[in-house]
């Protein structure tokens, strides 16, 4: 295996690889050592749609992670920054970090912070914070039947299940809402979801979609300029997942859409901190198009 750098913390010895040159089943493990609930299909994904770093000490014991996934030629999205505890206080991070800036010289960042790595984030001088919400828990709605068109009782239109000949349209969509194009992203998550888009004016207005993830589902990414809308397409996801586990990242402003949320028997389990260097990572077209009600995940954004 090539080796990028090396680096002595205290006792240990880190040598840094390509990730992708590195035992998935091993990254696993680290992931799960600190408390992340991504599956090894999780990181397979990831590691399809992104490059990254693994830091390996002398027994061949992975000991931290950083990915990036490129959206944009100048954009790079930020994520499974990981370090064992033990080396947490003793700069492994930034290590990791300053070596992903050096890779991508010359791109723009963004990331989702957790509360614990937020000040190294700010330190490295990453800003335009918005907070993002992590609702959880075993969803109670009672089923109706699902997989059908239906009418929404607060949103005009009709919501129907995604079909093949919606991709442009949900690419359309999530590029206006972030500001990126995504297609790759999609490509990867198509294929695992299950999708709801609402219909008006015979035009794809809302979508969302629901993929297996971590303890159960995750539901996003959902993109829609209202809440309401982003509602009408994630209650077939919520009916259809009553008495399991479903997760949803939400920008902390949706206050309407995490009152849907707890309604449906989810509660706040985790917060995050949406964060970019050079500018801010994820930006609507426009102030009254499609945003951002859900996002795909906390490391895609």
């Amino acid at each position: 295996m090539e080796t990028i750098a090396r680096l002595k913390i205290d006792t240990f010895e880190l040598t840094l690889l390509d990730i992708k040159q590195v035992d998935p089943q091993l990254l696993h493990a680290l992931s799960i050592s600190v408390g992340w609930p991504h599956r090894n299909s999780d990181w397979q994904m990831l590691l399809e749609l992104g490059q990254g770093l693994a830091a390996v000490d002398e027994i061949g014991r992975v000991v931290g992670t950083v990915m990036w996934l490129r959206y944009e030629a100048d954009f790079a999205m930020v994520c499974m920054l990981i370090t064992l505890p033990r080396l947490q206080e003793q700069g492994a991070g930034r290590w990791l970090m300053e070596k992903a800036h050096e890779l991508n010289e010359g791109a723009v960042f963004g990331l989702n912070a957790t509360r614990e790595a937020k000040r190294l984030y700010r330190s490295l001088g990453y800003g335009y914070e918005q907070k993002i919400l992590r609702y959880q828990g075993q969803v109670t709605p009672e089923r109706r039947a699902t997989g059908m068109a239906t009418h929404s009782p607060k949103a005009e239109g009709l919501v129907r299940p995604v079909a093949a000949s919606d991709y442009d349209s949900l690419l359309r969509l999530d590029h206006a809402a972030t500001g990126h194009d995504r297609s790759i992203v999609f490509q990867a998550l198509l294929p695992g979801s299950s999708g709801q888009v609402l219909i008006r004016n015979d035009e794809i207005a809302a979508f969302a979609l629901c993929r297996p993830f971590g303890r159960g589902h995750v539901l996003g990414p959902i993109v829609a300029a209202s809440e309401d809308d982003g509602i009408a397409v994630s209650r077939p996801h919520v009916e259809a997942h009553a008495g399991s586990f479903l997760r949803a990242d939400t920008p902390a402003n949706n206050s309407v859409f995490t009152n849907f949320l707890i309604e449906s028997g989810m509660q706040i389990h985790d917060s995050a901190t949406s964060m970019g260097l050079g500018r801010a990572p994820f930006a609507p077209r426009s102030a009254n198009g499609p945003r951002r009600i859900a996002l795909a995940s906390q490391a895609i954004g």
